[in-house]
């Protein structure tokens, strides 16, 4: 065990509020290093010792892992199930310590991801842990999540139509600081109260009927903003509400099970990870009368290239436009947001063609009141 122990972890969103008050909550002796947000430099550090072909989300949390040793970091922390990433960790560790890093490697993927594990190595850094502690830690965390994804999931359909910008943002970083000062449940809920009675009283103008897209697609790909560029924002400022299922708490919930009836029609067997919850959410965001679904993946996501022939079938049926992005650490920001601008375009186009064939036509010797 090291004498000092100081915890890093790949950065996913802004779950890290979460794992941090967690992790000082079990081991309070411990510092944890939050990894900075996503940078050039992360993307350079990573790409530079990374197996060329790999996915993104590898080589972007490799680089967190190497900016999180540089600040002398000697515990890492990596999980991940559902797909390759789920083997990534033994490979990360031997690349940073072919690199000369000293550091205790706990992984806690694919078979390894129980919490009688995650117990027991916790108990190794702080031996005077005991189970009642561990299960509040896990029931603060839980809370908080489903706290941050309940606000931000309202927040991404609500933002576009805010009469006063930056009223959501505010809000979120007051429920954040929230979240960090306290892991006592009793005062989880009545913030929780507190910041959903605010956010419902947030004033805003939303048009009758809207423009909705769906986000769908690989995990890390839609959690990690700097991974799509942000791509969620791009489409808020176009006047878009958007629609994410894809969080922490959906993965806490989900059923491969109920995913695959819910694709029923395009997918028969999964097709990895989240592939089938693509479909199965691509599916319900037409049945809904969405505008178009985007969908998204790092190049070369096995799962969610499986699931594009019955995305693009569901297309045709359905006749909702889907807007394929796949992203590498060589993906220009740029073309990502004209295709997001000419996507949003297309929507509005084809919304007024909509209306205008519904318009009713005037009889002969009528004229509109425009026209008078």
């Amino acid at each position: 065990m090291p004498q000092s122990v100081i915890f890093t972890f790949p950065r996913l969103g802004d779950y890290h509020i979460v794992i941090k008050s967690f992790l000082r909550e079990i081991v309070p002796a411990a510092h944890v290093i939050v990894p900075p947000p996503v940078t050039q430099k992360t993307l350079d550090l990573g790409s530079r010792y990374s197996p060329d072909f790999i996915c993104s989300p590898f080589k972007v949390t490799l680089g967190n892992y190497l900016e999180g040793l540089e600040q002398g970091a000697n515990v890492l922390l990596q999980t991940g199930m559902g797909c390759r990433f789920g083997y990534y960790g033994e490979v990360q560790e031997q690349i940073l310590r072919d690199l000369g890093y000293d550091f205790q490697f706990l992984c806690f993927s694919c078979g390894q991801a129980r919490l009688d594990r995650v117990y027991a190595a916790m108990k190794r850094l702080n031996p005077s842990l005991n189970p009642a502690q561990f299960a509040h830690a896990l029931l603060a965390g839980a809370k908080k999540i489903h706290m941050m994804d309940k606000f931000n999931r309202y927040m991404r359909e609500n933002m576009a139509f805010e009469k006063a910008q930056g009223s959501f943002l505010r809000l979120q970083s007051n429920l954040y600081e929230a979240l960090q000062k306290t892991n006592n449940i009793s005062l989880l809920h009545q913030t929780s109260g507190a910041i959903f009675a605010a956010m419902n009283k947030i004033p805003l103008e939303t048009p009758q009927r809207p423009l909705r897209v769906g986000v769908v697609g690989d995990l890390y790909t839609l959690m990690e903003p700097s991974s799509n560029f942000y791509l969620e924002n791009e489409l808020i400022k176009q006047g878009i509400s958007v629609s994410r299922m894809m969080s922490v708490s959906f993965l806490f919930l989900r059923s491969n099970a109920r995913s695959l009836r819910g694709a029923q029609g395009y997918l028969k067997y999964t097709v990895g990870a989240n592939g089938v919850d693509s479909v199965c959410q691509c599916k319900r965001y037409a049945q809904m009368g969405f505008d178009g679904i985007v969908h998204m993946k790092s190049f070369g996501c096995t799962p969610e290239i499986n699931a594009t022939p019955a995305l693009q079938r569901l297309s045709r049926d359905y006749k909702i436009p889907i807007l394929h992005l796949s992203f590498d650490t060589q993906t220009s920001e740029t073309g990502v947001q004209t295709r997001i601008e000419a996507f949003s375009d297309m929507l509005a186009m084809k919304r007024k063609a909509q209306a205008a064939s519904a318009a009713p036509a005037f009889g002969k010797g009528e004229r509109s009141v425009g026209n008078a």
